[in-house]
């Protein structure tokens, strides 16, 4: 389960298993439980994590798993996932039973199709279910409520009933015990606010910086609200969080469905203004704004190269830390993005790094020539007239909603023999139709020649090519692409025939 507010408690479906295993005459030996946590991917989850390691090695002191639904596995957003773990648990010789489903698990095709469907609607429940949540989260920040996450130095959550009047103040990792409570931000004590406003003052009217402003708080002893000292990022995040000018700012930030943390664009951004009571003026927050995008105006090349050749001077050193924790320094993203990479600008003003850091500069130039061919591929695909769509998570091409296709790189290796060698790993979780592996020439600047391998041709998760493969790997390969283009062009039924 992942809340204790669930219809079906673990302690529910222990009454369930141990009826179940009664009617069938099974002792229960031994049982895996994960209470409080998610269902959507196995990160976290010690006890189907365990529960997979008993299975797996060989000698698990139980014949069959109860389970008390197919969902329990988890509510996946791959349907395949749950099926896998069930799998694993088969192929060592242990049955699974489902406890509370309508059916048998006897792999007949009646409960094979149930199991598929029942493992899409789980993960479809979780998928709906974060759209509801989310819709809801965003109606509370609208009516001027707190939704997650710390209060912050010189703020605390006020914790409100279901009529608006104050209960009590939340501590450090407290939360609401009854669902139509409701949490609002209001100024700390009396010592905080008034080092909230005297920071804003150092940096608005007395000029200070960041690392300045921080050196001050440190020496006084005044301790931030996870009582650390105070560095020139937690200044900043001060400065720049409008939470102390009363507004209530939600979804900057998005982590749906466990997946990939994203940084959203302004435009997404919830914004709602006099939700709290302000700890700052806005003009004075609106001027520390000012300030700071006034420090991040366009630097020429040289510019840029000279600033950070006066920081090599003055330490002797660089990295992307220390570029980024100097006031008054364009930060590193910046010199990434103007020369390519920190290396790259490392290299202009004649610093080397004490590691060898040339495989990122290896990395980065695979990346653009990935990019730069795949585009080729969707353009030459569309100018045969097929139809084409790429997914911008997996890079997976839909063609002629028909087949998909994925694109890998081999780089090109040498042994000390001075033979080649390539390694392709196949994306066998993303199961594509067809795989287009593209073998680098030496130098690993071009493409030498291609193979397409058919997931219905199993080779396995990864191959090791050499120069020459025999026939079993080289009927796969092609001098180009104009084989692949031809059987992703459509054509007439009066041509066909």
């Amino acid at each position: 389960m992942s809340t204790d507010h669930q219809q079906y408690s673990t302690e529910n479906q222990i009454a369930t298993i141990e009826r179940f295993a009664s009617s069938r005459d099974i002792h229960i030996v031994t049982s895996f439980q994960d209470a409080g946590k998610s269902g959507l991917n196995i990160t976290g989850r010690e006890g189907l994590q365990n529960l997979i390691k008993a299975v797996q090695s060989g000698n698990a002191p139980f014949e069959v798993i109860l389970v008390y639904d197919v969902s329990r596995w988890g509510r996946f957003q791959d349907a395949d996932e749950s099926a896998y773990y069930e799998y694993m648990c088969k192929k060592e010789g242990i049955r699974v039973l489902y406890c509370a489903e309508p059916f048998e698990n006897d792999e007949t095709t009646h409960s094979n199709l149930i199991k598929a469907l029942k493992r899409t609607m789980a993960g479809e429940y979780s998928r709906e279910l974060s759209v509801k949540v989310f819709a809801g989260q965003c109606r509370l920040i609208e009516l001027g409520f707190r939704q997650g996450g710390p209060a912050g130095f010189g703020l605390r959550r006020q914790l409100l009933d279901r009529t608006g009047n104050p209960k009590e103040l939340l501590g450090p990792g407290q939360c609401k015990s009854i669902q139509t409570d409701r949490v609002v931000l209001v100024p700390g004590p009396a010592e905080e606010v008034k080092v909230v406003r005297e920071i804003y003052d150092f940096f608005t009217n007395k000029g200070k910086t960041e690392s300045e402003i921080s050196a001050l708080l440190n020496e006084r002893g005044i301790k931030t609200d996870l009582g650390r000292q105070w560095t020139r990022g937690t200044v900043h995040q001060l400065l720049t969080n409008p939470k102390y000018t009363g507004a209530n700012v939600y979804n900057r930030r998005s982590f749906k469905l466990k997946k990939k943390r994203v940084k959203n664009p302004r435009e997404m951004w919830l914004w709602r203004n006099d939700a709290f009571i302000p700890t700052i003026e806005l003009a004075q927050f609106n001027r520390a704004q000012e300030i700071i995008t006034a420090r991040h105006r366009h630097f020429t090349d040289d510019e840029l190269l000279e600033q950070l050749r006066a920081v090599l001077t003055r330490t002797g050193t660089l990295s992307g830390i220390l570029i980024d924790e100097l006031d008054g320094m364009p930060s590193s993203s910046l010199y990434r993005s103007r020369f390519g990479s920190l290396l790259r600008a490392y290299k202009l003003i004649g610093f080397t790094p004490l590691r060898d850091y040339s495989y990122l500069e290896v990395n980065h130039a695979l990346r653009l020539l990935f990019e730069k061919h795949y585009e080729e591929i969707e353009s030459q695909l569309r100018a045969e007239g097929a139809a084409v769509q790429r997914d911008s998570d997996t890079d997976i091409l839909t063609i002629n909603a028909e087949f998909t296709v994925s694109l890998i790189l081999a780089r090109c290796r040498q042994t000390p023999a001075g033979n080649y060698r390539w390694l392709l790993r196949l994306e066998a979780s993303l199961q594509p139709d067809i795989t287009i592996a593209a073998r680098l020439a030496p130098g690993n600047e071009s493409i030498l020649d291609y193979y397409l391998l058919p997931r219905i041709d199993y080779l396995g998760c990864s191959l090791r090519l050499a120069q020459e493969n025999g026939l079993t790997l080289d009927v796969y390969r092609y001098d180009n692409l104009d084989f692949f283009l031809d059987i992703s062009r459509r054509t007439m039924i009066p041509e066909a025939v």
